[in-house]
């Protein structure tokens, strides 16, 4: 038979030893790795109590920003879901009325926006085309969900909180790292 590759080795059939043939030698180091194991840090984060570092670069979940004076930033130009390669993101724009200059910061403002999670890739595009900083990813993650229509995140749980109003609110969904 002609080997194919020259990195061909015979295998040795030689007969085993009697050291060999008990195993011990192999079955106490075995046992030496097992023990080195026990006393090294365990790599399992006992999730509840302790809760994992993140890099900070980590994207988790959108946040619509407000300005600091609590109105709504997002102008619905849509050039985040002109960016989104996913085509997660649509909105319907709509003119601001004249007693509404208190909740958004331009004449147009997003009527309707949503972000279909299951399809969002979460690659950031959409945070880096927004010219007026109104959308970016935040250090929370993505809840599970039971029925597709739960990852369909609307204007209403995609809005951050007032910081002037509920400034505890504020500060979770900004995330603990966050300083935008």
């Amino acid at each position: 038979m002609e080997a194919l590759t020259n990195r061909v080795k015979e295998v040795s059939r030689k007969p085993m030893s009697f050291s060999e043939r008990l195993y011990i030698p192999n079955i106490l180091k075995g046992m030496a790795i097992t023990f080195s194991h026990m006393f090294k840090k365990q790599p399992t984060i006992r999730y509840p109590e302790q809760k994992r570092e993140f890099s900070p670069v980590f994207r988790g979940l959108h946040v619509l920003n407000r300005d600091e004076e609590g109105r709504e930033r997002c102008t619905a130009c849509g050039l985040c879901a002109v960016a989104c390669p996913a085509e997660a993101i649509t909105m319907e724009a709509a003119e601001r009325l004249p007693s509404e200059e208190h909740l958004y910061r331009e004449e147009k403002y997003a009527a309707k926006y949503e972000i279909n999670m299951l399809r969002c890739i979460f690659c950031g595009l959409c945070e880096e085309a927004c010219p007026k900083d109104a959308i970016y990813l935040s250090e929370t993650f993505a809840p599970a969900n039971f029925t597709r229509k739960g990852f369909i995140y609307g204007k209403d749980e995609l809005v951050i909180p007032n910081q002037l109003t509920d400034p505890a609110g504020f500060a979770a969904a900004r995330g603990a790292a966050r300083n935008n």
